[in-house]
């Protein structure tokens, strides 16, 4: 996996040491999660708050970020589990996360900071099935988000379409990328990070400029079917 992370990276002359790989461990056991953080993985990812609760004491040494939708009676919860929060898709769970900060949640983490690391999820294709800030809406926001205290932007966020061929994906991640540079120089507060790519299209998003993706089939194989 992370051969391919560096070839992806050096096909357009990016340093392969600058991609971080989100081992995303939905449905995937504590064990196997532990065997993986032998064998060299470093961050999990994770979809579910109650999910994350159940594993994150069974798994030492992994930073662990939450890669899915959080609702806002979980916010408190997430805030004791995950070093990053790569979901964050409205100004009211900002809002929420700062205030649960500013009031001490911060020292349920695992790692105490001063400000929670986010990503901003950004819906770039206008999917009607996909969460996220709008290109739009999040230009019209992200002054005020960038203004609170208790958070630190590390960048943006988006899910990738569902093609077939990984080369359509491409359009999806050329304009994350473009956003986020007319964004960083419009607000220099806002971090340079791109979280986009996964198991299918992870190359594709590399060769993009994503500095994050998120594999979870590639490493642990298929997620169970619901019987």
């Amino acid at each position: 996996m992370r051969e391919r992370i560096h070839d992806a990276a050096g096909r357009v002359g990016r340093d392969p040491a600058g991609v971080l790989l989100v081992a995303v461990s939905k449905t995937v056991p504590a064990d196997r999660l532990r065997a993986a953080v032998a064998a060299g993985v470093t961050t999990l990812g994770e979809n579910r708050v109650q999910e994350a609760a159940e594993k994150a004491p069974l798994v030492p040494g992994a930073a662990w970020h939450l890669v899915g939708h959080l609702q806002g009676n979980k916010a408190r919860a997430a805030l004791a589990l995950f070093d990053v929060v790569e979901s964050l898709d409205s100004l009211d769970l900002a809002r929420r996360l700062d205030r649960l900060v500013a009031d001490g949640a911060a020292a349920l983490r695992r790692h105490p900071d001063a400000r929670l690391p986010v990503l901003l999820q950004v819906n770039v294709d206008a999917d009607p099935a996909k969460a996220g800030f709008s290109p739009e809406e999040l230009a019209a926001t992200l002054p005020e988000l960038l203004a609170l205290p208790h958070l630190r932007v590390d960048g943006l966020m988006t899910v990738g379409r569902l093609v077939a061929d990984p080369a359509d994906a491409r359009p999806t991640f050329v304009a994350l990328h473009r956003l986020s540079e007319r964004l960083c120089a419009s607000e220099p507060g806002l971090g340079a990070a791109l979280s986009m790519g996964m198991s299918d299209d992870f190359e594709v998003a590399v060769e993009e400029g994503a500095t994050i993706v998120r594999v979870g089939r590639l490493l642990f194989g298929s997620r169970p079917t619901a019987g």
